[in-house]
């Protein structure tokens, strides 16, 4: 039986109650009614004392599971939408964030954001804030793009000691299957080359991944071979490894679903060009969504995020400078 990234989700947590009893889940309607998208169905049933449903207050979410967390535990908190984190935005990046580097006290908390679009969704859940948590330090910002990085990098997640920001793509909860769980995975802090090409790197990530996979077969008709690198954790970058890829291309295209006004996108662009100039044969470019809030209508929304489509339109451009 096949494994989506929804699946994936629920069996590490379910692994994690399993194997630590310090492990607790914390958020809205997590019990019994197993959560908005069904990743916590049936772990209250199982684990009734550490599956707990919350009041409507991400705020109080937060710094309950910070309190927990000082005390020894290990909270993963349940975010219905990404969107809603910014209630708690100050007990995440103020005091899970800061309070290890004041008092030398490990908050190992995961913050779960079920992030980015879906049709219909429209401006207050469909928000890829990644860029926003990765711009403060103390907080580590996980991105998975695929169901066997979504099962072992919230494994990974929970057994670190720093606060996690683990931003999950509701798109990919159903349309993304693999054949099993895996069996051993990269650091989290690793990139991973998703495809070998010698023509151009895509750095991307979350659900951005799969479009660009999209655009690459097509551009192989064409003869032009893409490398694609999927960041999986955005803060930190793993330069080392998107430097090593432009070294073979010499050329970069970022893509993001998020906006572009100081995104992942940015950050990775200008470590390239202050670090890699010199690997460049052309100048670095990306495609993220509009800079506009996010549609409702399915046909805008088509058109605000990146696709294939439009990442192709990218490529060829870049390709002849």
């Amino acid at each position: 039986m096949s494994i989506t990234y929804l699946n994936a989700i629920r069996e590490a947590q379910h692994h994690l109650l399993e194997t630590d009893p310090r492990v607790l889940v914390y958020g809205q309607d997590v019990g019994k009614f197993g959560g908005a998208f069904k990743a916590t169905k049936g772990l209250a049933n199982l684990f009734p004392d550490r599956v707990l449903d919350a009041p409507i207050s991400e705020d109080a979410i937060v710094g309950t599971a910070i309190g927990a967390a000082i005390e020894g535990l290990r909270p993963i908190v349940e975010m219905q939408f990404a969107d809603f984190s910014t209630v708690g935005f100050n007990q995440i990046v103020n005091h899970a964030g800061a309070f290890s580097w004041r008092t030398s006290v490990p908050i190992p908390i995961t913050v779960r954001l079920p992030s980015g679009g879906t049709s219909g969704g429209g401006p207050f859940h469909s928000q890829s804030l990644e860029a926003l948590y990765a711009h403060y330090p103390g907080l580590i910002v996980m991105t998975p793009a695929t169901v066997e990085d979504a099962y072992t990098m919230l494994v990974d997640a929970v057994n670190i000691d720093d606060p996690v920001v683990f931003c999950e793509h509701k798109y990919l909860y159903y349309h993304l299957k693999a054949e099993a769980l895996p069996t051993e995975a990269l650091p989290p802090e690793k990139a991973r080359i998703a495809r070998v090409g010698r023509d151009m790197t895509i750095a991307t990530y979350s659900a951005m991944l799969h479009e660009v996979l999209k655009a690459a077969d097509e551009l192989a008709t064409e003869n032009i071979e893409l490398e694609i690198v999927d960041l999986r954790t955005v803060k930190p970058i793993d330069t080392n490894t998107i430097m090593a890829s432009i070294a073979r291309t010499g050329r970069l295209l970022c893509v993001a679903e998020a906006w572009p006004w100081g995104g992942v996108s940015a950050e990775v662009i200008a470590r390239v060009t202050a670090e890699g100039f010199h690997l460049l044969d052309a100048p670095p470019r990306r495609v993220n969504a509009k800079d506009t809030p996010i549609p409702y209508h399915p046909d805008l929304w088509s058109v605000h995020r990146p696709t294939a489509q439009s990442i192709l339109v990218a490529v060829r451009d870049l390709m002849r400078i």
